[in-house]
C-alpha cells in the first residue's frame, strides 16, 4: 500500500503531523519504507487499512482537514516485494538506481 496523510490547515510545514503518522505505522510493526512524498507498507489488507485508520483518527484530534492518499497493489506472491521490485528494475536497467 502507497498511503500518504496529512492535514490542510496548518499550514506549510507538516512535518509534526506526518511523524505522528509514522509513528504509528514504525509501532505496528509491519515491513514499510518512507519516502519523500508517503510511505509504502506491506501487509494483510485488514492489518494495512487499520493502520490507515489509527493515522486518520491520530490526525482528526486537532485537525479540521486531512488529505489521505491510498493505492493498493495486490499480487498473489508468498515474501516481502518492497526491495525485490526494486532489484528486478535494477536488473533491467543494468545498474542500482537511487533509493
Amino acid at each position: 500500500m502507497d498511503f500518504s496523510i496529512y492535514p490542510l490547515d496548518k499550514g506549510e510545514s507538516l512535518s509534526k503531523y506526518v511523524a505522528r503518522a509514522l509513528d504509528i505505522i514504525d509501532k505496528s510493526g509491519i515491513n514499510y519504507r518512507i519516502n519523500p512524498m508517503g510511505t509504502v507498507m506491506e501487509g494483510e489488507w485488514d492489518e494495512l487499512m487499520k493502520i490507515a485508520k489509527d493515522c486518520f483518527d491520530a490526525m482528526k484530534k486537532d485537525c479540521s482537514r486531512i488529505i489521505v492518499s491510498i493505492k493498493m497493489d495486490y499480487r498473489k506472491k508468498e515474501g516481502s516485494r518492497l526491495e525485490t521490485k526494486i532489484t528486478s528494475v535494477e536488473e533491467k536497467v543494468g545498474r542500482k538506481l537511487k533509493k
